[in-house]
């Protein structure tokens, strides 16, 4: 499939794989793959950062490559590793073979050169182990590339990741530079564990993703899960808009109201009074003392 044409159809095929955007954020993603600029996504977790990455390849017909980011991330695990067990077992079979490479020659230093000539084998293509960051530059067409929760790595990585984003291109020593050949649309996600640098926010279009309003939560429900009763969809959608305003240590995320929404339905719930939310609340909020607050103000939740 080919890349979006306008922001209208960036909507449209977010949605035919039931992902509920607004115009905002379609506009940013059409700009990125127009302007071949990555998008650094940030906002709480919980809110559609990843799943955006995952339905943008799925909508533009191609491969998500996938790099998860975590504190001590480095360049060999990110870009590229050669294989040392090969590697060894080459110089197992060179080491049988070396009568055959140096015969014939007429003094140690030819000898020598010879056995140097075989060096070159050992950092080659058939001995590389492209990791995300290589595979999605030498990806024969345009995937997405995600860089998740790139705000859990050091910032030496991030300072690494620089050249990539600035000039679509990684160095090799062994190999040289290798340059895309199809310019990856790239997603960074931050669930703003640390402050990303002026340099990085430089290289990006910035997009911000929140817990949607009333109106998109209640499309997002019905895009998902389009067998919900429609009282029920309200009634969630209700108390989960104000489960939110309360002072919690995990606000409920999008994922969980699908959770309670579709748990609703299996219980056969018909709405939701005291008893079911009381019963059902820890389907949306994962520490206790979050439960209990929301259990003290039920009354006024479920009004």
């Amino acid at each position: 499939m080919s890349d979006f044409s306008s922001i209208d159809d960036v909507m449209k095929r977010l949605r035919a794989h039931d992902y509920v955007t607004d115009r905002r954020a379609a506009t940013t993603v059409f700009l990125a793959g127009k302007m071949d600029k990555p998008v650094l996504v940030e906002g709480p977790a919980g809110v559609g950062k990843t799943e955006l990455a995952k339905v943008l390849a799925l909508a533009l017909d191609t491969e998500l490559i996938r790099l998860q980011c975590y504190e001590g991330l480095d360049e060999a695990k990110a870009l590229y590793e050669w294989a040392y067990p090969k590697q060894l077992l080459y110089t197992q079979i060179l080491r049988d073979k070396i009568g055959e490479v140096t015969a014939g020659s007429e003094s140690l230093a030819d000898a020598v050169d010879r056995l140097g000539k075989q060096e070159d084998a050992f950092f080659s293509e058939r001995f590389l182990l492209a990791r995300p960051l290589l595979s999605a530059i030498r990806a024969e067409k345009r995937v997405v590339l995600l860089i998740d929760e790139v705000d859990r790595a050091d910032a030496e990585f991030e300072a690494f990741l620089l050249e990539l984003l600035s000039d679509f291109q990684v160095s090799v020593p062994e190999l040289g530079t290798i340059k895309a050949k199809a310019v990856p649309l790239v997603i960074l996600t931050s669930n703003n564990a640390r402050e990303m640098t002026d340099a990085l926010k430089r290289r990006c279009l910035h997009l911000h993703l929140d817990y949607p309003d009333a109106t998109r939560e209640t499309e997002i429900i019905r895009a998902r899960l389009p067998h919900t009763d429609a009282k029920i969809t309200a009634d969630v959608v209700r108390v989960i808009q104000a489960i939110r305003k309360l002072d919690l240590k995990k606000r409920p995320s999008i994922s969980e109201t699908l959770d309670w929404a579709r748990a609703l339905t299996l219980l056969g719930a018909k709405s939701l009074d005291a008893n079911m939310v009381t019963e059902t609340l820890n389907l949306i909020l994962k520490y206790e003392g979050d439960i209990e607050q929301a259990q003290s103000k039920l009354d006024s939740l479920i009004s």
